[in-house]
């Protein structure tokens, strides 16, 4: 670059044969004194060595030599001035460069270097050689560094040392050696040649900003150096970083033509903080919907708390998207939970809130909470501490009155707790490696529609995605793995929950899950559960296995349809019910179980696929659908796929509606449970009541409710011979466990009859 050329700005001051009334004697500016008239400089029409060139003696102890013309100064632009000179009698002397550095308004600006390096002339008639360069940037070979404030130069030379010497100079030269410091095919401008300084401390906010408006569709770039950028800066540009930036934790960097996490890296030079800025711009610039992390591991040694690094919001309702990437946690004790024990009291009026909670400025939100009465997956959302009240997600089962509790706060790679709520957030194609000692995505407290999509949760330590509020409302979880890091633990001995979902219109759908406790605690309703592999077994022959999904609320509106229940089970319970007894509204139901694989490897004969746990009395089955599937144990068979567990309470049989266990494929299974179900009986002795036993193919254990269907085979035949021709009516519910139903005939008959019996009233 030459801007004599390109721009055909002109540098070089006039030639001395031009009048010496335009060299200064002084700095330079206008009203200085010149050489015109002085009776010791005289112009020399034709030396040897110059041709045309000033001569003067010197008679003061800094003789300064200015042009008086204004040589512009530029950004980006550095400028050779070169004088030759000799000496031609008496003393000898020092000769430099110098220049006077012009501002705005006629301003000197002061405080710059403003002579270059002095060379002492050592012999008559020798022509020596002195130059300096200028130049706005703190460049290596730039000899007076100057900034953006100068915007001309009075350019000339100083004689220094004794008086009395006698000295010829030669026309001044001026010129554009910018090619000396960029490159010959420039498609960038770099913030040094607007000022910046690249020391760590000097505050080079206002380069960068100069430079990245001078760019125009060219890079920015930051060359080896370290720049303290001290406030909120947005780049219009793309910028190429060499050095990095050390900035405020509350100040942005916007990088708006690469905005992606290996540019940021490179700008900070350190992934975390790297990873942090960049999600701070993501969520504080409307023109990006997305952070790219190009493929590149993040290690962690602490949790990354989004609202911390955010810094200036508490909700955020636009769509965003974190992509292509991996966190990783590693060794730190700043992953280990902290645990708080404290007194509360709980009162099912106020279902969600804990109150006179001692010690509770040391509980954090996101506590997980323990105590007796409590259920599965129950977390602190909010605290007060001015009233000592703790908010909870959800109710607790059985826990009035006073009691201790513990508040367990586990740590997660991407904790987005701080936030009262968020829409619309969107992680995909990314790995939360927990390493065994992190946990993976803590929700924040309320929201709508996060979705995680093709990522892997792998290792987690406690917990793999958790909902400590409402956030996970229409949550959708796609094509993502689950990977606990208790592989090699009995099922017995996990404490690993792979998701907990409190809100409802959930699709978890095509994931896959290996040897978590529990692969979902879900305590709301309206799931879609779809394609997904979920396998929780162990090398144990008869061993124990635990539920892989847990529903924690009565009327689900769920479907559960073609997935791979693998050596585990479902479980529907009503825990997070404040008053779990049955009073009115809704019981258990509004779920269909379709088309899935149950499978079970060695199990024992009392494991069961589907378990109904009423935490109290007064419940019944209102709407259950479990149709189409395949029940296979290998390794030895089980008494039966399903199960009422009674350890709080049972069902109540007598109000069971709408349920239909029917067209399932039973393998390994001892007794299989089937609603309606088409029973064949024989009477071979003549009786006018024929008792029919149901047994144990209604559901649960239930009773047989209803009779469909009443077919004969063949005729019936009376005590005496001959055929009856009238039919029979029914009494359902009889026998001790009300699983018979009785045939009451108009006479002793024997016979043939398939009768269609079912567990529940139709509707």
């Amino acid at each position: 670059m030459n801007k004599a050329i390109t721009d055909g700005i002109v540098f070089m001051p006039p030639p001395f044969s031009a009048g010496l009334d335009v060299w200064s004697k002084e700095e330079g500016t206008p009203g200085s004194a010149t050489y015109d008239g002085d009776p010791l400089a005289v112009l020399v029409p034709s030396d040897a060595d110059f041709g045309g060139c000033l001569e003067v003696i010197k008679s003061t102890s800094n003789q300064k030599i200015r042009s008086m013309g204004e040589t512009p100064i530029l950004p980006g632009c550095y400028l050779r001035v070169t004088a030759r000179v000799k000496a031609v009698g008496g003393n000898l002397p020092g000769v430099r460069i110098s220049a006077w550095a012009g501002g705005s308004g006629g301003s000197h600006v002061t405080g710059l270097t403003e002579t270059g390096p002095a060379t002492t002339l050592t012999a008559y008639g020798d022509v020596v050689e002195v130059s300096a360069i200028i130049g706005t940037g703190a460049r290596t070979g730039v000899d007076l560094p100057w900034n953006t404030d100068v915007i001309y130069a009075h350019v000339g030379l100083d004689l220094t040392g004794p008086n009395g010497g006698t000295v010829r100079i030669d026309d001044l030269i001026v010129e554009d050696v910018t090619s000396a410091f960029l490159r010959d095919m420039m498609d960038w401008v770099d913030v040094r040649d607007y000022g910046a300084v690249g020391d760590g401390t000097t505050d080079d906010t206002a380069a960068f900003n100069d430079a990245d408006n001078a760019a125009n569709g060219r890079a920015v770039l930051v060359p080896a150096g370290t720049y303290y950028i001290g406030n909120t800066i947005t780049m219009d540009n793309p910028v190429r970083f060499v050095g990095s930036l050390v900035m405020p934790t509350d100040k942005r960097l916007t990088l708006k033509k690469n905005f992606d996490l290996p540019s940021y890296i490179d700008a900070f030079g350190d992934e975390r903080i790297a990873f942090e800025k960049a999600v701070q711009s993501l969520f504080n610039y409307n023109d990006h919907d997305s952070l790219d992390m190009g493929g590149r591991k993040v290690d962690l040694t602490e949790p990354v708390d989004v609202h911390a690094a955010v810094d200036n919001l508490d909700s955020f309702l636009v769509r965003r998207v974190i992509r292509n990437g991996q966190l990783q946690a590693s060794t730190s004790t700043d992953w280990d939970p902290t645990v708080a024990t404290s007194q509360a009291t709980y009162s099912a009026t106020d279902s969600k809130v804990l109150t006179g909670v001692s010690n509770v400025a040391n509980i954090e939100v996101g506590s997980l909470v323990e105590g007796t009465g409590v259920g599965r997956e129950v977390y602190v959302k909010a605290k007060n501490i001015g009233s000592q009240t703790l908010t909870l997600n959800k109710a607790l089962y059985d826990a009035e009155g006073t009691q201790n509790y513990t508040f367990t706060r586990f740590k997660y790679l991407l904790d987005f707790s701080g936030f009262d709520n968020m829409d619309k957030i969107v992680l995909s194609d990314m790995e939360f490696q927990c390493s065994s000692r992190a946990n993976g995505i803590m929700l924040p407290k309320d929201g709508l529609n996060f979705h995680i999509r093709d990522c892997f949760i792998t290792s987690p330590q406690n917990r793999g995605i958790t909902s400590i509020g409402g956030a996970c409302q229409g949550m959708m979880l796609d094509r993502c793995q689950f990977l606990s890091a208790e592989q090699s633990e009995l099922v017995q001995n996990r404490i690993s929950i792979a998701v907990n979902i409190n809100s409802n219109d959930a699709k978890i759908r095509d994931c896959r899950a290996v040897r978590f406790k529990h692969w979902l605690v879900l305590g709301g309703s309206n799931y879609i559960i779809s394609g997904n592999h979920w396998f929780q077994g162990d090398g144990v022959n008869q061993g124990v296995r635990s539920a892989g999904i847990v529903f924690t609320s009565t009327n689900v509106s769920t479907t559960i349809t073609s997935n791979y229940v693998d050596n585990n089970f479902i479980e529907w319970t009503n825990e997070h019910d404040a008053t779990p007894d049955y009073t009115n509204g809704y019981s258990f139901g509004a779920m269909t179980v379709e088309d899935n694989i149950f499978f079970a490897t060695h199990p024992a004969s009392w494991f069961n696929f589907f378990v109904v746990k009423p935490f109290g009395s007064g419940h019944f089955l209102h709407g259950l659908n479990i149709t189409q599937n395949v029940f296979k144990s290998i390794g030895g068979g089980i008494d039966r796929v399903e199960q009422v567990d009674e350890s709080f309470a049972g069902l109540d049989y007598g109000r069971f509606r709408n349920v239909s266990f029917h067209s399932n494929t039973f393998n390994g299974v001892n007794q299989m449970a089937v609603s309606p179900v088409m029973l064949q009986f024989d009477q071979n002795t003549a009786a006018s009541t024929w008792t029919l036993n149901f047994g144990d193919y209604m559901p649960f254990g239930g009773r047989v409710r209803n009779v469909e269907s009443v077919v004969t085979e063949n005729a019936i035949t009376k005590s005496g011979g001959g055929a009856l021709w009238s039919m029979p009516y029914v009494r359902v519910e009889r026998g001790t466990n009300s699983q018979e139903v009785d045939l009451t005939w108009e006479q002793a008959c024997s016979g043939r009859v398939q009768v269609i019996g079912r567990v529940d009233n139709p509707n």
